[in-house]
C-alpha cells in the first residue's frame, strides 16, 4: 500500500551544518530576485526611474516578512502571542500567513506610490503583483521541501507521503496525502504566466486596476477552494464551516471583482513605451 504513492524524504535543508541554508529561503531569494527583474524590465519599458527599483525591493522585501509574521501571530495564534509577546520575534520557529504579507505590500506600495513614484498606487500593484505570483509559486516548493501545508489523505496516485512531518505521522501515518503545495504552486504558475501575456501581448498596463484585480482573484479563489482539502493550521479552526485563510480570503477577492469592473468601465490611459530607463533627474 505504502509503495504505490509518492514518499516524499527530502531534507528541508540543503546545507545543514555550522551554516544551515535551507530550500524554503533559497526559494524566497530566488523569487525576489526573478521578481526583481521582471519589474525592472517593466520599468525600463515604459522609462521609469532605475532607481525605482531599489527603494520597492526594500519596501516589499520588509513588508512580506514582517506583515506575514503579524498576519499569523494576529489571525492565527493571538492567544499564544498575547501571553508571550517576546517570541513574535522569533521567526525561525515558523509562523508566516500569507494574507498578513499581502496587507503588508499594499500598505508597502501605498507608501512608496505617495512619497516615491508619486502615481497611483494602482500603477504599482498592477505591475508588481505579476512578479508576486511567481514569488509564490516558488515558496509553495519551499513548503514543499519543508513537508508542511500539506492536505487530507487522499486515494489519488499522486498522493504524497510527507514521511519527514510529525503531524503526518500523527495524523495520517499509512495513508497519502494532497500535496496542496503544488496544487497553489502550479496556479500561481498558471496566474504569472496569464498575467505577462495580459501585461507584454495584451498592454492591460493601461487599464489600471485590471491586473492587479485578476492577481487577486486568481490568488485568493484558488486559496478558497484549495483550503477546503488542507489541514487546518490551529485548533479553533476545527469547528469553522470556512476556515481562517477562506475567511480572510472573500475581501481579496471582491476587491479583485471590484477592480476589474473598474477598469472596463473607464477608458484605457496611454502609455509610452521608449524601453529605456528615465534620466537619474527625472523625478515624475
Amino acid at each position: 500500500m505504502l509503495s504505490s504513492f509518492i514518499t516524499w524524504d527530502v531534507n528541508p535543508a540543503i546545507i545543514d551544518g555550522f551554516i544551515t541554508v535551507r530550500w524554503y529561503g533559497l526559494m524566497f531569494a530566488i523569487g525576489f530576485w526573478l521578481g526583481y527583474n521582471i519589474v525592472a524590465k517593466m520599468f525600463k519599458r515604459e522609462g521609469m526611474p532605475e532607481r525605482w527599483l531599489g527603494i520597492l525591493l526594500i519596501y516589499v522585501g520588509v513588508a512580506t516578512i514582517v506583515g506575514a509574521r503579524l498576519g499569523h501571530v494576529f489571525f492565527y495564534q493571538w492567544d499564544y502571542y498575547s501571553a508571550h509577546p517576546w517570541k513574535i520575534l522569533a521567526t525561525w520557529e515558523g509562523g508566516l500567513a500569507s494574507h498578513g504579507g499581502a496587507i503588508g505590500i499594499i500598505i508597502a506600495v501605498i507608501i512608496f506610490s505617495i512619497f516615491v513614484s508619486k502615481r497611483s498606487p494602482l500603477w504599482t500593484f498592477d505591475r508588481l503583483t505579476i512578479a508576486i505570483a511567481l514569488v509564490g509559486c516558488l515558496i509553495r516548493l519551499g513548503n514543499l521541501m519543508n513537508s508542511e501545508i500539506f492536505g487530507h489523505a487522499t486515494t489519488l496516485p499522486w498522493g504524497f507521503m510527507f514521511v519527514r512531518s510529525a503531524e503526518w505521522h500523527q495524523l495520517y501515518y499509512g495513508q497519502a496525502c494532497h500535496p496542496t503545495q503544488i496544487y497553489e504552486s502550479l496556479t500561481y504558475l498558471a496566474l504569472f504566466g496569464l498575467m505577462m501575456w495580459m501585461y507584454w501581448k495584451k498592454n492591460c498596463g493601461e487599464r489600471p486596476g485590471l491586473l492587479f484585480g485578476t492577481f487577486l482573484i486568481g490568488t485568493f479563489a484558488s486559496r478558497f477552494f484549495i483550503e477546503f482539502i488542507k489541514n487546518d493550521q490551529v485548533d479553533f479552526e476545527a469547528n469553522m464551516a470556512l476556515n481562517m485563510g477562506q475567511l480572510l480570503s472573500i475581501p481579496f477577492v471582491i476587491l479583485g471583482i471590484v477592480l476589474i469592473v473598474r477598469a472596463f468601465c473607464r477608458k484605457p490611459i496611454e502609455i509610452s513605451y521608449p524601453n529605456a530607463f528615465a534620466p537619474e533627474n527625472n523625478k515624475k
